[in-house]
């Protein structure tokens, strides 16, 4: 037996926290009855399991895809605009969910899977997953304000304003008039990396996703995409 919400989100239906959303507005069926019990329990081999009222199967093998996200595609799984999203580019017909997001304008690193156990260990605050980001700046930044990126600065979000963890920030490059900037985070607040360059005053004109923890973009182009290889396979396993 397994906690549903857990196989729900190993069949590749949602994130967990979704799934027991879903569990609690009845729209997931055992058997043919309804369940909205929190910590209900189920067996992947013997009962049918329906999500609004459509039967869903354990796969046989997980999908694990890496795309370089282009500029101006959503990493939502469908949007209500009708823009391009992150599905559009890989060529998958199966029910994959993008781990995590990028803003319309980030480029770089995002996992397509149906791996629902996954996509959790990578995004939960819990296990501190590093991300990277690389930030093309207009003009320099100064060693005090590459401190202050370090220390954390306030940054403005919907509910307010947060002070952001402690991270890693380094100049990796720079020309006449920008700054490559390496940005290491492990939090992920919407639009994060770019509103803390802002905090200290420095307009971002290009801004990619190069690493989740140990999956590296490499030199991925952007909108490509490929399947993960057995070792980066290996060390979502090792998140466990």
């Amino acid at each position: 037996m397994e906690r549903l919400h857990k196989l729900m989100a190993r069949c590749g239906v949602a994130s967990r926290r979704k799934c027991e959303e879903m569990i609690k507005e009845g729209r997931v069926s055992v058997n043919g009855i309804t369940v909205t019990l929190p910590g209900s329990q189920a067996d992947p081999v013997k009962d049918r399991i329906a999500v609004d009222g459509k039967e869903i199967k354990v796969p046989a093998k997980k999908t694990y895809i890496m795309l370089n996200k282009p500029d101006a595609v959503v990493s939502t799984a469908m949007d209500p605009e009708g823009r391009k999203t992150v599905l559009d580019c890989v060529p998958f017909e199966g029910r994959l969910y993008p781990v995590g997001r990028l803003d319309y304008h980030t480029q770089g690193l995002i996992l397509l899977t149906d791996d629902g156990d996954a996509a959790y260990r990578l995004t939960h605050p819990k296990y501190e997953i590093e991300k990277e980001y690389v930030a093309v700046i207009k003009g320099d930044i100064t060693r005090h304000e590459l401190n202050k990126l370090q220390a954390g600065v306030v940054i403005a979000v919907p509910e307010g304003e947060v002070r952001t963890a402690p991270a890693k920030a380094a100049v990796i490059g720079r020309t006449e008039h920008t700054a490559t900037v390496s940005v290491i985070i492990h939090e992920g607040r919407n639009r994060q990396v770019r509103r803390m360059l802002e905090a200290v005053g420095k307009e971002v004109l290009k801004l990619t996703r190069v690493r989740m923890g140990e999956l590296q973009l490499g030199n991925l182009a952007a909108g490509e995409c490929r399947e993960l290889n057995s070792v980066e396979i290996a060390y979502l396993n090792r998140l466990k």
